[in-house]
């Protein structure tokens, strides 16, 4: 069920995005803008009143260097495609969710026996890989995009197969980060910023297991049905 996008107009501030919680604390200071963390699911969050527009977002993904032979990036995608594809089997059919202009991951995963397409809404926008569920689906720099997070990961859920595998590379957000000095927090298009304790309720909330955060990398695997779904309060 999707957030509803509400504001408290006396404290003016925003409800979670991911599980809908009223209250955050904060504003937490960054060095240019203002976040909220929530005290239920832990998300660290930007207002939506603060988001970027949409051109200025994909202006800025366009300065990406994502080339599917780029070195660096392929090193830097293969903390989560090691681990993702340990545990697949050659001939698995996945979604590279939110793959951007050059989509090295899914050559990468191709090279380990595994059939992959691409998903993005700006540079791959193709409804029929959303009308379908896959075994594995791959989430690398993408989570902190999400301008409404509990949506996607309900899409997530959607789109997995039982005992499927969703991999997440994104950085973590640790309990006492210092938001003024992390430069993950300066990129205007990164949204929200997930903790440990994030991915339990995340996991918790569509009867996924965990696996990590190792690094920069979660893997949750779909292996039962979900739990009934709560309304959003």
């Amino acid at each position: 069920m999707p957030i509803p996008d509400r504001t408290d107009p006396a404290a003016r501030r925003p409800v979670c995005p991911l599980c809908g919680a009223d209250g955050p604390e904060g504003p937490l200071r960054g060095r240019t803008r203002r976040f909220w963390r929530c005290g239920r699911c832990r998300l660290t969050f930007l207002g939506p009143q603060d988001h970027p527009t949409r051109v200025d977002e994909e202006t800025r993904y366009r300065l990406h260097r994502n080339a599917p032979d780029h070195a660096g990036y392929r090193q830097a995608l293969d903390r989560l495609a090691g681990p993702l594809a340990a545990r697949l089997r050659p001939g698995m059919e996945g979604l590279d969710y939110g793959s951007g202009p050059g989509p090295a991951l899914a050559a990468m995963l191709a090279e380990r026996g595994l059939r992959v397409t691409n998903y993005d809404p700006i540079f791959a926008p193709d409804p029929a890989a959303l009308a379908r569920t896959w075994d594995f689906i791959a989430c690398t720099e993408t989570a902190e995009h999400f301008r409404e997070p509990g949506v996607e990961f309900d899409r997530l859920a959607r789109l997995i197969r039982p005992g499927g595998w969703i991999g997440i590379q994104t950085r973590l957000c640790v309990e006492n980060q210092d938001l003024a000095a992390w430069w993950y927090a300066e990129d205007p298009t990164h949204l929200c910023f997930y903790a440990r304790a994030t991915f339990d309720w995340i996991g918790a909330r569509h009867g996924w297991d965990v696996i990590g955060p190792t690094g920069d990398v979660v893997l949750l695997n779909a292996s039962g049905p979900a739990p009934p779904r709560r309304p959003s309060p």
